[in-house]
């Protein structure tokens, strides 16, 4: 395979992915282009490879910043901003997993500790507070698992890997 089939293959496949991420697919096109590429890239450049407009370029790239997996990058001398991201791919799942954690797990361990708080003691409010307590519970045990991750280092991730294909 030529290395601009198989770079348009990995942009396109990164991008699908990406939303399983919970990033739309631009965002995952740009970050894999980024990923794959040695240098900085500007706006224009990625306008370019990857044909989109001016303004999905900007907003995605703000949105990968948010997320905190795109940093913008200064040259000396130059007006233009530039873009990479890092390379280190245990890194970059740690990332996500600390920005899904805070914009989908704690929102959602607010919501059940709020709910546990309900009044009555009919069959409906005591079932409710079942369901409501087991999906807490099982969401706090999601949260530590994901903590555990986040904090890792290769060597613990790895060899709590191969335990689990043994």
């Amino acid at each position: 395979m030529q290395y601009d089939k198989a770079k348009d293959q990995f942009i396109q496949a990164w991008g699908t992915l990406g939303s399983a991420w919970g990033i739309n697919k631009a965002m995952g096109q740009i970050h894999a282009l980024l990923l794959i590429t040695e240098e900085a890239l500007t706006t224009e450049d990625i306008m370019e490879e990857l044909k989109i407009s001016r303004g999905n370029a900007n907003m995605n790239l703000r949105s990968l910043m948010d997320w905190g997996i795109v940093q913008k990058v200064l040259k000396p001398g130059e007006r233009k901003e530039y873009f990479t991201t890092g390379k280190d791919i245990l890194e970059l799942a740690r990332q996500v997993s600390r920005e899904r954690r805070r914009r989908e797990i704690e929102p959602v361990m607010r919501v059940l500790n709020e709910v546990q708080e309900v009044e009555g003691n009919t069959p409906q409010v005591e079932h409710f507070k079942k369901v409501t307590g087991d999906l807490s519970g099982f969401t706090k045990q999601v949260d530590g698992a994901l903590d555990k991750f986040i904090r890792s280092d290769k060597n613990w991730f790895f060899q709590v890997l191969m335990k689990l294909m043994r």
